[in-house]
């Protein structure tokens, strides 16, 4: 018998090299468009924007506004993911669908909605005890109408990838269901509570087209920072609203960052 010929297969580094060039792309763009920000500013600018009051203002209201709806997207979140997660109930498929469209449609499509929402007498009544479109709630609300569905998604993985046998574990030992959930599962959700509350307060820092129909750009009052870059550049103040812009940018990387580390070190606490 003919010896058999065994194949050998080729080294690895092409198909690594290959991918690396095409994944590359994107991450060298988002390099070069963080560059070309840097760039095409100075401190003295930076400093500048930040003396101003409406600027310091739109900051405020900025930090404030993403705290409060990352709150509130947390509260529907991990109820809504541990329910889609762990039950199968009537209609669970059209609860699914609704949840989706804030992610499909147009940010600006959703602010609309928003405000004809509050043109109807349900609306109207609202406002009687509390003034929304076009003040501050309005801001808070237009961005927990987009980002609880970006929450809403994390946490339903989270939990999708948590055994359920802890639970089950803890209730034949006398726990209660709300009480094995907040015992046993809840503290194991920790990392995906953290990834979502980032992501949601990330997303709300640079919400703009919901807030600039339902809220407005009345300035120290509705002015967040991606309204004050749309109203420098409709005035011709290029530096400031680049200003404006870096600073998003860092707030938002500086962020993402802590959440790495603390996620990180996590990872290791639990090892």
């Amino acid at each position: 018998m003919p010896p058999t010929s065994t194949h050998r297969p080729g080294p690895d580094w092409p198909f690594y090299l290959s991918f690396a060039l095409l994944g590359g792309v994107y991450v060298v763009l988002i390099v070069a468009m963080l560059l070309a920000d840097v760039m095409a500013t100075t401190p003295d600018h930076l400093l500048h924007a930040l003396s101003r009051p409406e600027i310091r203002y739109s900051i405020r209201l900025s930090l404030i506004s993403c705290t409060i709806t990352t709150i509130l997207a947390l509260w529907t979140a991990v109820p809504l993911g541990y329910l889609l997660a762990r039950t199968r109930f009537p209609l669970r498929w059209l609860v699914e669908a609704i949840l989706d469209v804030p992610l499909v449609v147009p940010p600006l499509v959703v602010g609309l909605s928003l405000l004809l929402l509050f043109q109807t007498s349900f609306g109207q009544f609202v406002q009687r005890g509390v003034p929304v479109t076009f003040a501050v709630p309005s801001v808070i609300l237009a961005q927990y109408a987009v980002t609880t569905a970006f929450a809403v998604r994390t946490m339903r993985v989270t939990f999708e990838q948590i055994s359920p046998r802890g639970e089950q574990v803890a209730m034949t030992l006398g726990c209660s269901r709300g009480g094995a959930f907040w015992r046993v599962t809840l503290p194991e959700a920790r990392r995906g509570v953290l990834t979502a509350a980032t992501l949601t307060w990330a997303r709300a820092l640079g919400e703009f087209g919901p807030i600039l129909i339902f809220s407005g750009t009345t300035r120290m009052k509705t002015e967040v920072l991606p309204t004050t870059v749309y109203l420098e550049l409709s005035v011709g103040r290029i530096e400031a609203a680049i200003a404006v812009s870096l600073l998003m940018v860092v707030v938002a990387a500086a962020i993402l960052i802590v959440t790495r580390l603390v996620g990180l070190r996590g990872a290791e606490d639990a090892r």
